[in-house]
């Protein structure tokens, strides 16, 4: 069994920033997919701002988000940050603040999460 965290850190702009989410959210799913794998997907920091483009069921991206949308969650300061609490909100995405607003990684590491960035 194995346990991982992935990170999306990518924000929106850009053609690379494009290719990290996509390989970030296929990641997850390949864990989400093998049994007795735990997944957890967090948007963090500029990540958060993807949530809103995620969840409209035109962006080329949808169905693979809602593959892994389960397993996904938000940092909460981050998302105020970057002006997306509203939409995380209305999606239902849960928003992590463990750690002065945002998701503890020390307490991933402590479950023995293997932490992967994107």
């Amino acid at each position: 069994m194995t346990k991982a965290a992935v990170i999306i850190l990518a924000g929106t702009e850009g053609h690379a920033n494009l290719g990290r989410l996509v390989n970030g959210l296929e990641t997850a799913k390949e864990f989400a997919d093998t049994d007795g794998d735990e997944v957890e997907l967090i948007f963090d920091g500029a990540g958060t701002q993807w949530i809103p483009e995620l969840e409209d069921e035109e962006s080329d991206y949808h169905e693979l988000y809602q593959a892994v949308r389960d397993d996904a969650a938000a940092c909460d300061f981050c998302a105020g940050a970057f002006g997306v609490e509203d939409a995380v909100a209305d999606a239902g995405v849960v928003t992590l603040d463990d750690h002065d607003g945002h998701p503890s990684i020390r307490s991933m590491v402590d479950d023995d999460y293997e932490i992967i960035t994107f």
